[in-house]
């Protein structure tokens, strides 16, 4: 006679003996392992970019800096004051700063699958994890130079610049999305056609003298004016000197405009990796 449902044994699940938990599994949460493996490229790329030679990430300081006081000096030869203020340092410090991060995220960015190729190899590391690694590294320094320097400089000129720091913060966030932007379509154009790399390098030389670094946007011709726009920079820049300058207006920055610019550039370049990643990798 069968027995009634309430009085049947309960069945064990297979591989689980009667009275015992069922096992947790071994394998880490998707988005913790995928975290692990980021930090993990972080810092291969720490050991490799600033551990191989001496002075390591001092190097990183040395370099803007370097470029903030050639600026400073050479013009000061032919200036007697700068467009802003009274410090050429203060000034130059204020229009490179943000275009040193904006281009160095891009260019790490863009190379990033190239650089992590072999260990893309591994199924638990994606072009997504590379692209991000770069750009969280070369963002957090960037960010971290930035303020070294502005501090130093601040010290040594002896300025009593208030500095107003939403604008700055909005306009070092505005350059890092910007070289994410053009650093992930850099990196799918320049893996599917390996000559644009150096088409773009071409293109954008003139692009230090066309950011608005070494002068200011209102003191060019309306021609001018009306070209150079288009250029996100020159807005990134001019938003910056803001922070710098309380009495400087800077009537021609459009942060929507940068930040539509940004998130175009980014959904074309995720766009055409995740399309052609596979093809990237095995050229």
């Amino acid at each position: 006679m069968p027995l009634p449902p309430s009085a049947r044994p309960a069945q064990t699940p297979r591989g689980q003996t009667a009275g015992t938990a069922p096992a947790l599994s071994p394998a880490a949460p998707p988005r913790l392992a995928a975290l692990r493996v980021i930090v993990a490229l972080m810092l291969r790329e720490m050991s490799t970019r600033y551990g191989r030679t001496p002075g390591g990430y001092i190097w990183g300081i040395l370099e803007p800096l370097a470029a903030i006081l050639f600026l400073s000096v050479g013009f000061s030869l032919v200036l007697r004051t700068p467009a802003l203020g009274t410090s050429f340092l203060l000034f130059y410090t204020s229009g490179y700063l943000p275009f040193h991060l904006y281009q160095s995220v891009s260019n790490m960015v863009a190379a990033s699958v190239r650089f992590s190729k072999p260990l893309l190899k591994y199924p638990a590391v994606t072009w997504l994890d590379a692209v991000l690694a770069r750009f969280l590294l070369n963002g957090l320094t960037g960010i971290l130079i930035t303020a070294i320097l502005t501090a130093g400089i601040l010290t040594v000129i002896d300025s009593r610049t208030m500095l107003d720091l939403p604008p700055i913060i909005e306009a070092m966030s505005l350059a890092l999305l910007l070289g994410l932007g053009v650093g992930v379509l850099n990196c799918a154009l320049s893996g599917l056609y390996p000559l644009w790399e150096v088409i773009w390098s071409i293109l954008t030389r003139p692009l230090f003298l066309a950011s608005g670094i070494i002068y200011l946007f209102e003191s060019l011709p309306q021609l001018a004016q009306d070209i150079l726009w288009y250029n996100p920079l020159v807005h990134i820049v001019g938003l910056m000197r803001t922070g710098f300058y309380p009495t400087y207006t800077a009537a021609h920055v459009s942060p929507l405009y940068v930040l539509s610019v940004s998130l175009i550039l980014l959904t074309m370049g995720l766009l055409l990796m995740g399309r052609y990643h596979r093809e990237i990798l095995n050229r």
